[in-house]
Parts: C-alpha cells; sequence; structure tokens
C-alpha cells in the first residue's frame, strides 16, 4: 500500500521560549523510533543519532518518510508514534527545534518582514527587528522585505522561509528540503550562508540532491525501505562549503546513487566525472 504524508502544521506551535540558540551544544539521540499512518508502519525501531555543531543530511526516494521523520523529531507527527528521544544535556528536546517544512508556510497577508518575524510575535515577545533585516539582507530580500507573499517568486518565498527558520535561533535545526526551489546560484548562496549561520547547532536536513548533502553536511544517511531503515553515516572529509567537483566527492555521490537506486547509466555518468 502506498504510504502518504500529511500536510506539516506550523512549526511554532510545540516551540515555547525556553532556551537561547546560543546555549551549551548537544547531541540528540533518538532510538527505537516508530511512526505508523493506519496501521502501515512508516520506519521502526530506527536509531539515529544528531551530533552537536554538525550538520547531518538526509536522502532518500520520495514517499519513503523523511518529512515525516523531520516532524517526528519536531513533535508534529500526526500518526502513531512510539521510541525515546534523549538530549545529551538531559534536557527535552520540545520547545528546542526550528522546523522549516517543505512548503513555505508564509501567512499571505503579512509582509516579508513581518513573516520573519512572526514566532516571537506568537509567543508575545518584543521581535529584533535589526537582527530580522540583518537577516532578510543575507538571503538576499531587502528590497522586497514589504512585499506579501503572493507577490513573491516561489524561490523568494523559500528565502524568507529560510530567514524566518533562522530567526528563531534554535539550538536545533530541522529542515525539509530548504533548497529546492532556487536557482543553482541561489541554492549555492544559501547553503553557504546556511552552514555559517548554523554552525554549532544540530541540524537534520532532508534533500534529494546527493552533491547538496556532500557539499555540506558533516554526515550523510540515506533512507530507504518499508518499512523505511537508515543507511551507514557517509562522512565527508575536508572543510564546509566543499568542492563538488573534487574526485573524493564525486566518488560518494556514486555511492549515494547506488544506495538511492540509481540506473546503471545514471551511475556510469557520475562515476565518469569522478
Amino acid at each position: 500500500m502506498r504510504k502518504t504524508e500529511p500536510v506539516p502544521k506550523p512549526a511554532t506551535s510545540p516551540n515555547p521560549p525556553v532556551m537561547p540558540g546560543n546555549a551549551t551544544p548537544f547531541d540528540i539521540h533518538l532510538h527505537g523510533g516508530r511512526v505508523a499512518f493506519n496501521g502501515d508502519d512508516i520506519f521502526h525501531d530506527l536509531d539515529l543519532t544528531l551530533p552537536a555543531s554538525s550538520i547531518t543530511c538526509l536522502l532518500g526516494p520520495s514517499g519513503v518518510g523523511k518529512s515525516t521523520l523531520l516532524r517526528y523529531l519536531a513533535g508534529l507527527v500526526d500518526g502513531e508514534a512510539g521510541g525515546d528521544i534523549a538530549c545529551s544535556d538531559g534536557r527535552p528536546l520540545l520547545g528546542r527545534v526550528a522546523y522549516m517544512a517543505q512548503q513555505d508556510l508564509l501567512l499571505p497577508w503579512r509582509s516579508v518582514r513581518e513573516n520573519v518575524v512572526l514566532g516571537a510575535v506568537l509567543r508575545n515577545e518584543r521581535p529584533d527587528l535589526a537582527r530580522a533585516d540583518a537577516l532578510i539582507a543575507k538571503v538576499g530580500l531587502s528590497d522586497a522585505a514589504h512585499l506579501r507573499p503572493a507577490e513573491l517568486s516561489g524561490g523568494m518565498k523559500q528565502r524568507a522561509a529560510l530567514a524566518r527558520t533562522l530567526m528563531e535561533d534554535r539550538p536545533v535545526v530541522l529542515m525539509d528540503e530548504p533548497f529546492s526551489a532556487l536557482d543553482p546560484l541561489n541554492r549555492m548562496r544559501l547553503q553557504d550562508l546556511a552552514a555559517r549561520v548554523l554552525r554549532g547547532k544540530a541540524v537534520l536536513l532532508v534533500t534529494h540532491d546527493p552533491l547538496e548533502a556532500l557539499r555540506i553536511g558533516d554526515r550523510v544517511h540515506v533512507l530507504r525501505g518499508t518499512p523505511a531503515v537508515l543507511s551507514d553515516a557517509i562522512l565527508p572529509a575536508g572543510s564546509i562549503p566543499r568542492d563538488v567537483t573534487d574526485p573524493e566527492i564525486l566518488r560518494h555521490q556514486a555511492e549515494l546513487l547506488r544506495q538511492l537506486g540509481a540506473t546503471a547509466e545514471e551511475l556510469n555518468r557520475a562515476e565518469g566525472t569522478a
């Protein structure tokens, strides 16, 4: 039976202001994770560690459960759920997560700037407008800060959603294909920005692009199968952002494509550039 994933809820609901983003980094350990919909397991007995101050990237075929795993960690999953999530500092994970969904989830009646500070407004906090404007500038939207979502392109909406996620400054960041709607040049620029701004946080980033994962990820997993299981992590060498033309990176790309079930022709193309 084909498994479908429900539309995500807004990311702000489970995140009361309990901890600043610059607190001591900590690891997150998922043990025996399980999510099922209508009695069908998306995954079960799933173990995953998100190291402190590290970007973990997650690849996998469409519909395998990548987005479900992110929502599970964020406390937003709608299905049957089980397992244990523990943080190395002994505190609960709930309330310390910023979550960026595949959909931009921008409120259509609010400007870019108003959407970026939405989390603080919902928590009845005074927004740090100077920081919001700095992040809006970094994602290249200063000239569009006053515009509403209907006036933005798909890529601009995604950049606004990224700025809103970064604005939360949480110690744990879950991102679901955050650069998918961007053109190649802006995609690389935003990858670089995210890697800089997210330094010191525990990050889980879902992508369909092996080279993106290898460019900015400290470790890369593939989620596959029914129920889904995680591959052992690939640990690319070198500092982030990496050169995607490096022969070692291209060899890792070929391995990831194998795990994803690439065709022989696709593998030959990937390996032919190594």
